[in-house]
């Protein structure tokens, strides 16, 4: 039987369609673990991405998950121009209260079994307590604690990567990069928001912040000197930027044709609720996008220094160079009068096509 004879809402058809090397399922009773690992391409080196603890609907939704969360990795690490692939892992549970040592060191055994292919970090629902209970069964995970020679909370570079996507965005719009005076609204101020929020005043930037926590709103207002606004009348504020730090899919086709600011440029994840029909709707309305895996890979540059070694200055001088980066995707979205998110895309996919050949050539 051919693999386009399969239904096409099968696991070997989703492979299929979405390109992906290998998904490995795990289960065991005795811990109750049950994941899956899912590693969507090696070119440029091993799959690296995140373990997710949720409590996923079906395996079916948790599959869909791991598959769309992998790929993304593998363009954010081709476009930062590290020497990692793309992969994910999620574990089907609640966090609070299935989550045991056992459960991850089972887990941990799972990914010494894929012989380096696979490195794991910490993601939604897991931590790095999680982490070095996974590195007693392995060595390919990151993102553990300092105490113990890894590389600690990656929040400072991934905000610091946002920050510098901010002033390349700024820089192409309004042809210089200061942040003074801009007003900016940053919705989500968790460890990578405040961090970012207290880079922009630091530019005398005028910042607007939301949260669904009312009480850490206030403090970080008061810290900050930042001005607390309700999540329903962000998208009505008259300001240029919009810094979309928590939940993904805010940009939609309501919030779109409510929105009243010159750029979006924040640290979520898929921030496009469909990438080819709101990437489109922003360039006809004439606001630049700084594509979210390209301006938050400051998590990934951080897992990537921990392997590789490097100290925390060159960590950050890596998470810096998303300036440049984003700087090329914004210059081929006017060339080519496309949206961002897709010469973002472009520019990934032609590194990864370049080194396959190199390595075809070995």
């Amino acid at each position: 039987m051919v693999l386009s004879q399969f239904d096409e809402h099968s696991v070997f058809s989703k492979l299929e369609k979405s390109g992906h090397q290998k998904v490995v399922y795990c289960s065991d009773p005795d811990t109750g673990l049950k994941a899956i690992i899912a590693i969507h391409d090696t070119t440029l080196g091993p799959a690296l991405g995140g373990t997710r603890m949720f409590p996923y609907k079906n395996e079916t939704e948790a599959l869909n998950d791991v598959l769309r969360l992998s790929r993304s990795m593998t363009y954010k690490a081709a476009i930062t121009g590290l020497n990692l692939g793309g992969g994910k892992a999620v574990i089907i549970g609640d966090s609070r209260l299935q989550k045991s040592e056992a459960l991850m060191r089972r887990f941990g055994r799972f990914i010494e079994n894929l012989n380096g292919s696979f490195i794991t970090a910490e993601d939604v629902g897991t931590n790095p307590k999680d982490m070095e209970y996974i590195r007693m069964e392995t060595k390919y995970v990151t993102g553990i604690p300092e105490s113990i020679g890894g590389s600690g909370d990656p929040s400072p570079v991934t905000a610091r990567g946002v920050f510098m996507g901010i002033k390349a965005s700024v820089k192409e719009f309004f042809g210089n990069d200061s942040l003074a005076g801009k007003s900016i609204a940053v919705q989500g101020i968790g460890h990578v928001g405040e961090i970012l929020v207290g880079l922009l005043r630091n530019e005398n930037a005028k910042v607007y912040i939301s949260d669904i926590n009312e009480e850490r709103l206030s403090q970080v207002s008061q810290k900050y000197g930042a001005e607390a606004i309700s999540t329903n009348s962000l998208f009505d504020l008259d300001i240029d930027i919009y810094s979309p730090c928590a939940l993904g899919a805010t940009v939609n086709t309501e919030t779109i044709n409510r929105l009243r600011c010159s750029i979006i440029a924040g640290s979520a994840n898929n921030q496009l609720a469909d990438e080819q029909v709101h990437g489109k709707m922003l360039l006809d309305k004439g606001i630049l996008y700084a594509p979210d895996y390209l301006i938050n890979a400051g998590g990934l540059i951080n897992c990537y220094s921990e392997i590789a070694g490097f100290n925390k200055k060159k960590t950050l001088q890596m998470a810096e160079n998303i300036y440049e980066a984003t700087r090329r995707v914004l210059k081929k979205s006017k060339e080519e009068n496309i949206p961002t998110n897709e010469a973002a895309n472009r520019i990934a996919e032609k590194r990864i096509e370049d080194i396959r050949k190199i390595k075809a050539a070995w």
